[in-house]
């Protein structure tokens, strides 16, 4: 199988308002259940093969990606990226079959929400990611750390006193200061009484069973006044998806032009909730070309008619009723 050079072209041209959303994302449906047999029988399955719009659409439940090899016929991965996990939880594979698609879905989104790599010195407090391996997030941040040429910008573990001197060392730079940081390792970071007053924090990926979770806002007020950091955001992003949104000031999340959020009902998956409405997250990341683009989460969350969503915690029992692909 080949790439469709074309259809990618025409995923990426969002970006410039050149096609409907909703026209791209139905050829991308067909061309997927055309090519991924995984997608195709759970389409059969639910009896939703023909659709006419964005809310005819199925939406492959996430877990499908810690049984199944979610890639298209004839693909092979050239690199497989697999979820963070506690303990004796099955992670998540995302077999990637082209990893120049997610460089170029990560990197123009965070030009756009975050600014240039290269005017930047990135820090990326992000331990266990590091220590369990095989990480999208990792190769994302370890992408714009290269991409920064500055040699502050790097990796760190739990080696905090150090980075409290590569702090006081960028802040004789003019760039901006950018930290990436899991939740708990930023909790464990306010212990040391730094000031971050010129540094923009992007939190990310939870506590990971580390410590109690926190919503949001609370974590975020944490912080805010323990580090004093110029501006904390939250990057929104998972194993299973190509794409990324970043977090405002109002705690809603912006993602890219080929991305789109919509809230379906917790008792049945097939009804997509109005706005402001709290249910399921379902993604649609138009990057994920060759894997599965069509995705419902285990996330709770609302969003807003210009496509802006908010993620308000999880939710346990996320089979789609009467499917037994899962566990075939």
């Amino acid at each position: 199988m080949q790439r469709n050079i074309s259809l990618e072209q025409t995923i990426f041209d969002l970006a410039k308002n050149s096609y409907s959303f909703e026209k791209v994302a139905l050829r991308v449906f067909y061309w997927q259940y055309q090519h991924n047999k995984v997608y195709q029988q759970f389409c059969d399955l639910m009896r939703q093969n023909q659709p006419n719009c964005i809310s005819e659409i199925p939406f492959l439940p996430i877990a499908f990606f810690k049984n199944k090899e979610i890639i298209h016929d004839g693909l092979a991965a050239k690199v497989i990226f697999k979820s963070s996990a506690t303990t004796g939880v099955k992670r998540s594979h995302h077999h990637v079959a082209f990893p120049s698609l997610y460089e170029e879905s990560f990197l123009w989104t965070y030009k756009q929400k975050i600014g240039e790599p290269e005017d930047q010195i990135i820090f990326a407090l992000l331990p266990n990611y590091l220590d369990q391996g095989d990480s999208s997030l990792v190769y994302m941040v370890n992408h714009l750390i290269n991409n920064t040429k500055h040699p502050l910008s790097g990796f760190f573990l739990d080696d905090f006193d150090i980075l409290v001197e590569k702090f006081a060392l960028a802040q004789k730079e003019r760039r901006k200061i950018i930290l990436f940081g899991v939740s708990y390792a930023l909790l464990d970071l306010c212990e040391k009484s730094i000031d971050l007053s010129n540094v923009t924090i992007i939190e990310t990926g939870g506590m990971k069973g580390r410590r109690k979770e926190m919503i949001k806002e609370e974590l975020h007020e944490v912080l805010m006044n323990q580090l004093n950091p110029r501006q904390i955001s939250s990057e929104y992003g998972m194993t299973e998806l190509l794409s990324q949104a970043y977090m405002h000031k109002d705690y809603y999340f912006d993602g890219p032009p080929w991305m789109r959020v919509i809230i379906r009902d917790t008792n049945d998956p097939k009804t997509f909730l109005p706005e402001n409405r709290t249910g399921g997250v379902n993604v649609i990341d138009l990057a994920n070309l060759y894997s599965c683009a069509f995705i419902a989460t285990d996330d709770l969350g609302q969003c807003t008619l210009n496509n802006r969503f908010k993620i308000l915690g999880r939710f346990d029992n996320s089979d789609i009723r009467g499917c037994n692909l899962l566990v075939q």
